[in-house]
């Protein structure tokens, strides 16, 4: 369990994420997921990085337990500065990253996807940011990397899920296949990569990130200020209380 690399074939290192039972990573998990990434990338074998997860989704975001059981404001703090660090090396990698996804992607999983170079999904993932009914603010900055401009705002203040199938149209996940055949197609992909010049690739991913017109870091940064200013008027506790009674009397 917890965040696990594994080299995949010549050139392919595979991330995974495993935290049942909905892939909630703890705050340390967040950590570990950016630590495992930079390091793929920094690893001069690495010529490209599949990110993937066990279990029946790929990740719920945060867990908001954790946060709840914690006193004060540290578990919060952590989970976003966890986020913030495991989106960032994602986008920030030295080599393209390609997200894996089956299941539910939500929250936090949708900051990792809206920041990789390119996603794969089964045919039952889906995508959504519960964040207004939780309450908190955030990846709004990486849904708007996979969905127009005012599709972002409707499926972000209803906290509404969007399919692949429905991404794919919007061109943002490049193929959509059945789930027991997407390990085969994420590493299909990713050997096509990881056969061509690496020293080539490495800085076609330093090119694009450079001419990206979204600066993801600042303006996800910017988001979780509100989610901050939220918990000060004690409405998150308010939210996040609910899910957890909700979610246990299910």
């Amino acid at each position: 369990m917890g965040i696990t690399s594994n080299r995949a074939g010549p050139g392919v290192t595979r991330v995974t994420i495993d935290f049942p039972p909905v892939n909630a990573p703890p705050v340390q998990g967040w950590f570990d997921l950016a630590t495992a990434i930079t390091a793929a990338g920094d690893d001069p074998e690495t010529r490209v990085v599949i990110l993937r997860a066990e279990g029946r989704g790929f990740c719920a975001g945060v867990d908001i337990k954790e946060m709840q059981r914690s006193t004060g404001h540290d578990a919060l703090i952590g989970a976003n500065r966890g986020c913030a660090a495991a989106f960032g090396a994602v986008y920030d990698c030295a080599v393209p990253v390609i997200a894996a996804v089956q299941g539910f992607c939500l929250g936090g999983g949708v900051g990792l996807v809206g920041n990789s170079d390119i996603v794969i999904a089964a045919e039952d993932a889906y995508f959504g940011l519960p964040e207004v009914d939780r309450g908190a603010l955030g990846a709004a900055t990486h849904l708007a990397r996979l969905v127009p401009q005012h599709l972002m705002r409707t499926l972000y203040y209803t906290a509404r899920n969007i399919d692949a199938a429905q991404l794919h149209h919007h061109g943002s996940v490049y193929e959509v296949v059945p789930r027991d055949k997407l390990d085969e197609a994420a590493r299909t992909l990713a050997d096509e990569i990881a056969a061509k010049d690496t020293r080539v690739i490495r800085r076609a991913k330093e090119a694009i990130n450079g001419i990206d017109p979204q600066p993801v870091h600042r303006s996800y940064r910017y988001e979780q200020g509100f989610t901050f200013e939220l918990n000060l008027t004690g409405a998150s506790d308010e939210a996040r209380d609910a899910f957890i009674n909700g979610a246990n009397n299910a």
